[in-house]
């Protein structure tokens, strides 16, 4: 059935589609129609896998027992097909501590073996971006560490990339570089004033600040008036979000320099809330850090709760070309 993997604290459920349907989830056959109508099934998935067996909730434990699932692949052979489910039933566009754990599945699998490079396809039905989101992976190691490259791609910068029309976006400028103040964020802490927003397949908007403690810590992020107003701002309009900035949501990060090439950061996901770490939240801090000149291209080391992301900056004639990730996954005891 289901196997739950730990990606830096991340944890997910991964379940191939036939099992879905045998515990009466209503799962269309392919993956672009099953993205289309997750209305219809990805709750009654979500509460079948990922909510706690009654009593078994641990105390002071999250209100369920991953951060996601992940629904595939969809067929034997690469590109494999996939869809991420947050744990509100909406659909991610891309997830790369998710896409991490579903590599390492494919693996344990062994519908891939050796260190070919293979495609994985998220299929989603956010209206902002095109469906499915394609990324490449590959197995490696770093630092003896076994896991995965993943190739984000080259990101987008600016309102439009995240289609932010709300009207609580002003102009700013960071190192002479343009930013955004973003009022519903501003308004939350005197030293959250400077906001970057990024694309890297989903949407994000990275606040940068000039020291440490000004991070909100996780325990923060969990602190409730807090969290209602991040909800609103982060979460799907029409759900439980404002749509301010975006009309369709948008993932929130917090970012400071704790020395060359190496950030420390905060993530509240939009469809989920505080996460120990995302992949794709690393992706998009590294993308912000390098726009207005805090780290330079190469190695460049997210520091998150849940643990250390390594990516690769790739520039080229002064444009941040590639974004490369790291992940690294197990099953979860």
């Amino acid at each position: 059935m289901a196997r739950f993997y730990d990606a830096r604290g991340n944890i997910y459920a991964v379940i191939a589609p036939d099992a879905l349907r045998t515990l009466g989830v209503p799962l269309p056959q392919s993956p672009a129609e099953a993205a289309a109508t997750r209305q219809a099934w990805a709750a009654q998935a979500v509460t079948a896998i990922c909510d706690w067996p009654a009593g078994q909730r641990p105390p002071c434990s999250k209100s369920h027992r991953s951060d996601g699932l992940l629904v595939g692949p969809f067929q034997d052979t690469a590109p494999f097909d996939l869809l991420i489910v947050n744990t509100d039933g909406t659909l991610a566009e891309r997830s790369g501590n998710g896409l991490t754990i579903f590599a390492q599945s494919l693996t344990d699998s062994t519908l891939i073996t050796g260190s070919a490079p293979f495609t994985l396809r998220v299929h989603h039905d956010n209206a902002d971006s095109l469906s499915p989101v394609a990324t490449q992976a590959v197995s490696a190691a770093v630092e003896d560490v076994n896991g995965f490259w993943l190739d984000i791609g080259a990101p987008g910068f600016g309102r439009q990339a995240v289609g932010a029309t709300g009207p609580g976006v002003s102009n700013a400028r960071l190192n002479g570089r343009k930013a955004n103040r973003v009022e519903p964020i501003a308004a939350l802490h005197p030293a959250w004033q400077t906001s970057v927003f990024v694309r890297v397949g989903n949407p994000h908007c990275v606040t940068l600040v000039a020291d440490v403690d000004e991070l909100p810590s996780f325990e923060d992020l969990h602190e409730p008036e807090l969290y209602a107003a991040l909800t609103r701002i982060a979460f799907i309009a029409g759900k439980s979000g404002s749509g301010d900035p975006c009309p369709g949501g948008v993932n929130l990060q917090w970012a400071a320099r704790l020395g060359p090439n190496r950030i420390a950061a905060r993530v509240f996901e939009r469809g989920e809330g505080p996460t120990a770490s995302s992949g794709t939240s690393a992706s998009a801090v590294a993308s912000a850090a390098w726009f207005c000149g805090w780290v330079q291209a190469g190695l460049v080391e997210v520091v998150m709760p849940g643990g250390t992301a390594p990516l690769r900056l790739i520039e080229r004639d002064g444009q941040l070309q590639q974004v490369q990730l790291f992940g690294t996954a197990r099953v979860k005891a």
